[in-house]
C-alpha cells in the first residue's frame, strides 16, 4: 500500500509540470504530430523516472533472477541452463511488472486533467495512446533489460574455464542464445504493457482499473492455459492443432518461443515446442489490438 501511495504521490507532484510542458507549445504555430507525440512520450518518461516504485520493481526482478540462477546452479552451468531456470520466474514477474507500469497510465492523465489540456491542441487519440505507450515502454524496457543483462554478465563471469559445453544439455552453450531470451522477454513485456494501457483507457476509476488489472493477470497467467487444458481434455482441441492453439496465450507463446529458439536449438534435437510464426503473430495481434482498444476508448471519452 505504501508503494502505491508513493507512486501516486510521484505522479501527482509532477502533474503541474507535465501540464506546463503541454501549455508551453507555441500557440502561434500549430505543432506537428511528431512534436506532440514527442511531448507526450517525454512526459511519460518523466513520470516513470519520478516514480520510485518502478525502480523497486527493477531491483526486485534483479534479486529474484540472480537468486534463482545462483540457487539452481545456472550461473556455473551456462547460459541455456540459466535460461531454463529463469523461464518460470519471467513468465510470472514480467507480466506483473508490465501491468503495474501501465494499468493507470491513461486513467492517471485523465484524473489529473492532462488529457483535457492536450485536447485543446490538434492531438488525436492515437497520438495520446501511442505517446503514453512509448513513454511507459521506455521505462519498462530498462526495468526488464538491466536485470537480465546483469544475470547474463554473471553467467559469463562464472564461466571460469571458458567452455562452451554445458553440463545439463547435450549441445553448445552461447551468449547469443541468452540474448534471444532477453529479446523474447522484452517482447512479452511490451505486449502485456499494451494490454495494461487498454485497461487504463477503459477503466473509469482507480478501483476499476485495479480490478481489471487483476482479472487480466489471472487470465494471462493461468486462465488461458486452463482453457487450453479443458479443450484438450474434452477433445475440442486436437493434438495436431495444439502448437497453434498454444500460441493464443501470450505467456504460452513466449514459453514456446524460448524453448524452441533457445533450448531446442542448443540441444540440436528435440520435439517441436511451438509454432514460431503463429506465436510471434499472436503476440503482435495482442499488442496491436490492445492499443486499438485504448485508442477507441480515448476517442469516445
Amino acid at each position: 500500500m505504501s508503494e502505491k501511495t508513493e507512486a501516486d504521490d510521484g505522479m501527482a507532484t509532477g502533474a503541474t509540470a507535465d501540464a506546463n510542458v503541454t501549455v508551453a507549445i507555441d500557440t502561434k504555430q500549430t505543432p506537428s504530430a511528431v512534436r506532440l507525440l514527442q511531448m507526450i512520450v517525454a512526459r511519460e518518461v518523466r513520470t516513470v523516472v519520478r516514480t520510485r516504485t518502478f525502480l523497486l520493481f527493477g531491483l526486485t526482478l534483479t534479486a529474484v533472477l540472480l537468486g534463482v540462477a545462483w540457487v539452481s546452479g545456472g550461473l556455473d552451468a551456462g547460459y541455456v541452463p540459466t535460461t531454463v531456470d529463469m523461464l518460470t520466474p519471467l513468465e510470472l514477474l514480467v507480466p506483473v511488472i508490465a501491468i503495474a507500469f501501465g494499468y493507470r497510465a491513461v486513467l492517471g492523465d485523465e484524473r489529473r486533467g492532462e488529457l483535457d489540456v492536450l485536447e485543446t491542441y490538434p492531438v488525436n487519440a492515437w497520438q495520446i495512446v501511442l505517446g503514453v505507450y512509448l513513454g511507459r515502454a521506455a521505462g519498462l524496457v530498462v526495468t526488464v533489460l538491466v536485470p537480465l543483462s546483469i544475470v547474463g554478465a554473471a553467467v559469463g563471469l562464472s564461466d571460469t574455464d571458458g567452455s562452451s559445453i554445458y553440463a545439463t544439455h547435450s549441445g553448445v552453450d552461447s551468449p547469443i542464445l541468452f540474448v534471444r531470451l532477453i529479446v523474447l522477454a522484452l517482447l512479452l513485456a511490451l505486449v502485456v504493457l499494451a494490454v495494461a494501457i487498454a485497461i487504463s483507457a477503459v477503466a473509469s476509476a482507480a478501483r476499476s482499473a485495479l480490478a481489471l488489472a487483476v482479472v487480466a493477470l489471472i487470465v494471462l497467467l493461468v486462465g488461458l492455459d486452463l482453457l487450453l487444458v479443458y479443450g484438450l481434455s474434452t477433445g475440442f482441441v486436437s493434438d495436431s492443432a495444439l502448437l497453434q492453439i498454444i500460441a493464443i496465450s501470450p505467456i504460452s507463446a513466449f514459453r514456446g518461443l524460448v524453448l524452441e529458439s533457445v533450448v531446442i536449438v542448443a540441444a540440436g534435437t528435440g520435439p517441436q515446442t511451438a509454432a514460431p510464426v503463429t506465436s510471434i503473430l499472436s503476440l503482435f495481434v495482442w499488442g496491436i489490438s490492445s492499443l486499438a482498444v485504448a485508442t477507441w476508448s480515448v476517442r469516445r471519452s
